[in-house]
């Protein structure tokens, strides 16, 4: 299937089982512009719960929860969404984001050592482009993993192995989302320390609005979709809010236990790519 800039396929609210898509493009800025000040909020509230440092995780998580609600178009009360994805997803992803602190600051360290040596060998360059495509790598994963803790329900060992694939399945959606992060990321960095004002009101959750947008209907197509196709069901997902196939609450619909579970990640509702 061609890809689309913003490749995207839900309907906002109160739209029409018949009415045409917009273009994703403009429902990126669509959605933008009526949730900016939202956005702006989020922004700071993410701040404040990354502070301990040891909750940039669940920080995370609560962030990309509600942009998920915002780019689903359901209906979202921002402050009880965080907090509430903070507390749920806070075992799962407090690991990663220990992990995540310590890769961001290794990396801190290696690139300040790496610009102000003098003289490196040979070895050392094929070494610094071995770890700059591992740490790539990495970093387009985590366009996935912190969206798949807060909308599945996996083991984290299938988290990543998902996040894995992802990253070679959704190869156009993952350039696009990586280079708008680093060009955000290269900004603040050029303007330092005057962008560490803007800081405070909208990179982070600009990167992460704009990543959930763009990167979401991968964990869709690959993940989701096929779930409900086994059982026959359309996902609700790409239903219109307000409708009868619609869902606010978790991916998966609570059936009252006639879900089947999966082989492949047995007592999880969720899907593991093979």
């Amino acid at each position: 299937m061609a890809f689309k800039l913003f490749d995207y396929q839900s309907s906002g609210k109160g739209v029409s089982k018949t009415a045409p898509q917009k273009k994703p493009f403009f429902r990126y800025w669509e959605i933008f512009g009526r949730k900016f000040w939202k956005i702006i909020e989020l922004n700071m509230l993410y701040l404040l719960f990354c502070l301990p440092v040891i909750t940039f995780g669940p920080a995370t998580a609560a962030l990309t929860h509600v942009m998920r609600k915002f780019i689903l178009e359901q209906p979202c009360f921002v402050f009880d969404e965080f907090f509430t994805a903070f507390k749920k997803n806070f075992k799962q992803s407090v690991a990663i984001g220990i992990v995540d602190v310590i890769c961001i600051a290794s990396l801190f360290v290696s690139a300040v050592n790496f610009l102000y040596a003098e003289k490196l060998p040979d070895e050392y360059m094929v070494f610094a482009c071995i770890f700059i495509c591992c740490a790539t790598v990495i970093f387009i994963m985590h366009f996935y993993i912190y969206l798949e803790i807060i909308a599945l329900k996996l083991s984290l060992k299938a988290i990543l192995k998902n996040a894995v694939f992802l990253v070679f399945l959704g190869v156009k959606h993952n350039i696009l989302a990586f280079i708008i992060n680093v060009a955000i990321i290269t900004l603040v960095v050029m303007f330092l320390p005057f962008s560490i004002f803007v800081v405070i009101f909208l990179p982070l959750s600009l990167i992460c609005f704009t990543t959930t947008f763009i990167c979401y209907p991968v964990i869709q197509k690959y993940i989701i979709n096929p779930y409900y196709e086994e059982r026959g069901e359309t996902n609700p997902e790409l239903s219109p809010v307000g409708s009868d196939e619609s869902d606010e609450g978790a991916v998966f619909v609570d059936r009252g236990g006639t879900e089947k579970e999966i082989k492949a990640a047995p007592k999880a509702h969720g899907k593991v790519i093979k």
